[in-house]
C-alpha cells in the first residue's frame, strides 16, 4: 500500500512547515542527546563516581536507542508517523525531567535509558516522514539536522555549566519545554504515511532492509560504519584525547562542535554532488582527517588536532549523505520506515561498540595508544568505503 496520496492542504503539495516542524524536532533530539556530554565531568566531580560508570551511561544510552529501532524502527510504515513521533516525543520529555532531577548516576542512567528509547523511535519515523514529503530535501535535512543539533546541545549546555554550575537542572528544564513546542507543532500537521496491517508483528525484534536496496545497502555500509565510527570516538574518547595532548580545555569541550559543524557545512555546499561522487568525498576526508588526527596527536599540535576535526568532519557529513541517498530511493514509501531503521541500527552500532570497548581498552593501555588504534580502524574502513565506489550503480531519481 502506498503513503496516502496528497491534496492541496496535505504537506507534500506545501511542505515548507512540515520539513521545518521535522527538521527542528529532530535536530532537538540529537541536540538533547549531546547535551550531557559537557556535563558529566561535573556529575563525576559532584557524584563520585568512576569512569567506568561514565563507560556505562554512554552504553545504556546507545543500547536503548538500538533496541528502539529493532522494535518500533517499521513501527511508522503501519501506524502512520505521527502518533509515533508524539509517542517519541513524550517519552522524551519525560526523560527530560528525569536529567533536571537527578541527584545521583542511578538517576543519570535511568534517563538516558528512556532518552536513547525516546531518539531511536524519532529517529526512524521523522526520518521517514521527512522522506514522505521531499525525498531530496528529506534526505539533507536528515543528515544536517543531526549535526547541527547535536553542535548546539553541547554549546547550550556547556554555557548553562558556566553560567549556573550549581543549577545544572535548567538546561533540561528549557529543553522540556522546547519538546512541548515541538509536539504542539506536530500534533497540527497533516500526516504523511498510511496505515497499513501488521503493527504488532512489525514489532518483533528485527533488522529490515527491502530486497531491492540490500546490495546497495551492503556497498555503503563500510561508509556508515566509518562516519558513526568517528561520531563515537568524538563524543567518548575525543575530548579527552585533545585535552591531554593539548592541554585545551576549550578545544577539549568543543571538539563534537568542530567536528559535526564541519559535517553540517560540507554537506550544505555539496549538497548537490551526486551520491558517488559524495561518498568518495567522504571516504577521502575521513582518510586525510583520521591520519592528520593522529600525527597532531603524536606532535602534540593543536592546530593540526583542530584541523583534522575540521577535515574529518566534512567526510562525516558528506559520506553519510552519499550513502543515504544511494539507498533511500530505492525504497517504496511502505518501507522507508524499515530502511531508515536499519541505516541507523548499523550507525549505531558502529557508533557505541567500538567507542564502548575503546574506553575499557584505555583504562589498560592508555589514552593514546588506543587513539592510535582506533584511529587505523577508522583509516581502513574508510578505505574500504572508497574500494566500494569503484563500480558506480543507477540510482533512481525523484
Amino acid at each position: 500500500m502506498s503513503v496516502l496520496q496528497p491534496s492541496n492542504s496535505t504537506p507534500a503539495a506545501r511542505p515548507g512547515r512540515s520539513l521545518a516542524v521535522l527538521a527542528f524536532g529532530l535536530g532537538s533530539f540529537f541536540a538533547a542527546s549531546s547535551a550531557p556530554t559537557p556535563l558529566y565531568r561535573l556529575y563525576q566531580q559532584d557524584w563520585g563516581f568512576s569512569s567506568g560508570m561514565l563507560t556505562l551511561v554512554f552504553a545504556v544510552y546507545a543500547l536503548s536507542l538500538l533496541l528502539a529501532l529493532l522494535t518500533t524502527g517499521a513501527l511508522s510504515d503501519h501506524l502512520g508517523r505521527k502518533p509515533v513521533i508524539l509517542a517519541a516525543l513524550v517519552l522524551e520529555i519525560v526523560s527530560l525531567a528525569v536529567f533536571a532531577r537527578a541527584g545521583d548516576v542511578q538517576a543519570l542512567v535511568l534517563a538516558r535509558v528512556l532518552q536513547g528509547f525516546a531518539t531511536g523511535m524519532a529517529s526512524a519515523a521523522m526520518g521517514a516522514a521527512l522522506l514522505d514529503l521531499h525525498r531530496e530535501r528529506g534526505t539533507l535535512v536528515s543528515t544536517m539536522a543531526p549535526m547541527v543539533g547535536m553542535a548546539a546541545g553541547i554549546v547550550v549546555a556547556g554555557e548553562f555549566a558556566q553560567l549556573w554550575r550549581q543549577q545544572l537542572g535548567l538546561v533540561f528544564w528549557l529543553m522540556a519545554l522546547i519538546f512541548v513546542a515541538v509536539a504542539a507543532a506536530m500534533a497540527v500537521l497533516p500526516e504523511t504515511g498510511a496505515r497499513r496491517p501488521g503493527a504488532l508483528a512489525a514489532m518483533r525484534p528485527r533488522v529490515r532492509i527491502p530486497g531491492q536496496a540490500r546490495a546497495d545497502f551492503m556497498r555503503v555500509l563500510p561508509m556508515s560504519i566509518t562516519v558513526w565510527a568517528l561520531g563515537g570516538f568524538y563524543l567518548s574518547l575525543g575530548p579527552s584525547m585533545i585535552r591531554s595532548v593539548t592541554g585545551s580545555e576549550v578545544a577539549a569541550s568543543f571538539a563534537v562542535c568542530i567536528n559535526t559543524l564541519s559535517a553540517a557545512a560540507a554537506i550544505w555546499t555539496l549538497r548537490s554532488r551526486a551520491p558517488r561522487a559524495m561518498l568518495q568525498f567522504g571516504g577521502s576526508g575521513l582518510l586525510a582527517g583520521v591520519a592528520l588526527l593522529l600525527v597532531g596527536a603524536h606532535l602534540q599540535s593543536l592546530p593540526l588536532v583542530l584541523g583534522a576535526s575540521v577535515v574529518a568532519g566534512a567526510g562525516f557529513g558528506v559520506g553519510f549523505q552519499g550513502a543515504l541517498r544511494s539507498v533511500i530511493p530505492l525504497a517504496e514509501p511502505h518501507e522507508r520506515g524499515a530502511l531508515i531503521s536499519a541505516i541507523y541500527i548499523a550507525s549505531y552500532l558502529a557508533f557505541s561498540v567500538p567507542a564502548i570497548a575503546a574506553g575499557m581498552a584505555a583504562a589498560r593501555f592508555g589514552l593514546l595508544p588506543v587513539t592510535y588504534a582506533y584511529g587505523l580502524m577508522l583509516m581502513l574502513f574508510a578505505g574500504l568505503a572508497l574500494a566500494g565506489t569503484r563500480q558506480p550503480r543507477p540510482v533512481v531519481v525523484s
